[in-house]
């Protein structure tokens, strides 16, 4: 097979017309293409009265080998690579103790899936529910300010991605092609077959739900175990021959003591009590850059114009989606983060008395407004201290400034743009209705941030609406605050994905400090699941 990329034509444009368009890019007749179909598809908006589709297709001729040295030099015409997954290792008679993978979120879920496919048969420990019944808890928070924090947006069955925009792209090298196989397991799952071919595919919270639970009935196929509601409080180790500190099992707050000498950490970006216990048990982990902000809420109509102009509407085109950054005065990065077109705002704290700002969007995207994370890069410089877990401590010094000025009752903080530009509190809201429940109240914003933080926003909004009409519209809504964009550590590991000083322990996903989002955090627990595999099997083979 061939691969051709960068193949343009218009956006309504007829089905005949693709076939024609690759037979002309290999100068051939369309009689001599066997076969041909689309890896993936994408559009360019840059001029937005005439926007064009962008294929990259794969295609079969009779010479390829002829075809490929024609078009030597050319990097839009290659040979398609292969993009199968193959299993690096397969279980051992006897292997012993069962690998242990804590969380079942994106990363578990895939550590787990991968690691029972090898015949590993692992045992998946999640703090939370299944994600029916997480879904229940977390409607709690949103229409009756109850908040479970062992079962809400960050904690249960599917992690935080299951209320999220589900978005399944990432920029991680992947020379592999993981991702390929994490699209072609959630397409089996119930996911649309188009994840495949779209260039930005997202599935959203609803699907994702279903999804999560057909992958967990694979799991369990395959010999794999899931506990749920069960937390981890405490790790047991031992010292090797050569001094070093080694996994012995995991204590539970059930207190029940787990054997294992195995363990996949993918724990999340909020686990923050098991960050605590690991540091205060010699696990090394340094402090590491994150993000915090507010997030910003336009209607989708006004973005939908902004960026594809007459084409707006367009169904082959959906809701429009943006990515914007400044780089500021003040030395700053300013950026939008986890940008969910028709989508709602949401509460996503998991600890009492502090208010948590993310997106969420249908596979539908077809709410009301647009909104995205509105948000400033900073580093442990910034943190209240050098000790490596100081930068959680400023993300509940803002949750909880944020919970005060919402009302103590897990309403949100909000402020118009214009407000927050004038540096005046916001007394009413205006055109653009939030989406976060249970609500909102208007306040200053600018209190809750650091200055520098506050500076950098002021002098970025203006810029971001010359790039995007009414983006700084003074009626466009701020709501705070936006703290959880990342762990702010990493649980540091060396080349075989293990601790640095604890045998036994792989740190994962982003919780550890290792992936962004869906996709990079179940290509992570894919790798990581190998090198669990690869240590068991080496392990068996020197005993």
């Amino acid at each position: 097979m061939l691969r051709i990329s960068e193949l343009k034509l218009p956006l309504d444009h007829a089905p005949g017309d693709l076939p024609a368009a690759i037979a002309a890019r290999l100068g051939l007749a369309e009689a001599e293409l066997l076969s041909w179909s689309v890896w993936k598809r994408a559009h360019d908006a840059r001029r937005k009265s005439a926007i064009l589709k962008v294929y990259i297709v794969d295609v079969a001729v009779a010479d390829e080998a002829a075809v490929l040295k024609r078009f030597e030099g050319d990097p839009h015409v290659r040979a398609t690579p292969d993009t199968a997954y193959r299993p690096v290792a397969r279980a051992p008679a006897g292997q012993g103790l069962r690998p242990v993978v804590v969380g079942a979120g994106p990363c578990g879920l895939f550590a787990g899936l991968i690691l029972a496919e090898m015949g590993f048969r692992p045992i998946i420990l999640d703090r939370g529910k299944v994600v029916r019944e997480r879904t229940k808890d977390t409607w709690g928070l949103w229409r009756r300010s109850e908040l479970n924090p062992e079962s809400n947006v960050q904690f249960g069955e599917g992690g935080a991605g299951t209320f999220s925009d589900g978005k399944l792209y990432s920029q991680i090298k992947d020379p592999r092609f993981l991702g390929r196989k994490v699209l072609t397991e959630f397409v089996e799952a119930g996911a649309p077959p188009e994840i495949l071919t779209e260039a930005h595919p997202h599935i959203g919270t609803f699907r994702l739900v279903t999804m999560v639970e057909s992958m967990r009935a694979k799991i369990e196929a395959l010999g794999g175990e899931y506990r749920f509601g069960q937390r981890v409080v405490d790790f047991e180790f031992a010292r090797g021959a050569d001094g070093t500190k080694v996994l012995r099992g995991l204590h539970l707050h059930t207190g029940e003591f787990l054997e294992a000498d195995q363990v996949v950490l993918a724990i999340g970006h909020s686990s923050r009590d098991t960050f605590e216990t690991l540091y205060d048990r010699g696990v090394h982990i340094e402090a590491k850059p994150f993000s915090i902000g507010f997030r910003i809420e336009h209607p989708q109509s006004w973005i939908d114009r902004a960026l594809f102009g007459p084409c707006a509407g367009h169904p082959d085109l959906g809701a429009a989606a943006y990515s914007l950054s400044h780089h500021c005065g003040n030395g700053r990065t300013v950026y939008s983060f986890c940008m969910c077109p028709g989508g709602t705002v949401v509460a996503a704290t998991s600890e009492p008395g502090r208010v948590v700002t993310n997106g969420m969007s249908q596979y539908s995207r077809n709410e009301r407004n647009a909104n995205s994370g509105f948000v400033v890069g900073i580093a442990p410089a910034d943190y209240p201290s050098e000790h490596p877990l100081a930068g959680i401590e400023l993300q509940r010094r803002l949750e909880s400034a944020a919970f005060v000025a919402g009302g103590g009752d897990y309403f949100a903080p909000g402020q118009r743009v214009g407000d927050f530009l004038a540096g005046r509190a916001s007394t009413a809201l205006g055109e653009v209705i939030p989406s976060y429940r249970p609500g909102v109240r208007p306040t200053d914003l600018a209190p809750l941030m650091p200055a520098y933080v506050v500076e950098a926003m002021r002098e970025a909004l203006p810029v971001f609406g010359r790039k995007i009409p009414r983006y700084d519209d003074p009626d466009a809504v701020l709501t705070g605050v936006e703290t959880r964009t990342s762990a702010p550590i990493r649980i540091t590991r060396g080349p075989d994905f293990q601790s640095l000083n604890v045998r036994g322990l792989f740190p994962a996903g982003e919780g550890a400090g290792y992936a962004g989002g869906i996709l990079s955090a179940a290509v992570d627990g894919i790798k990581v699941a190998e090198a669990v595999a690869r240590a068991i099997v080496g392990e068996a083979q020197a005993a």
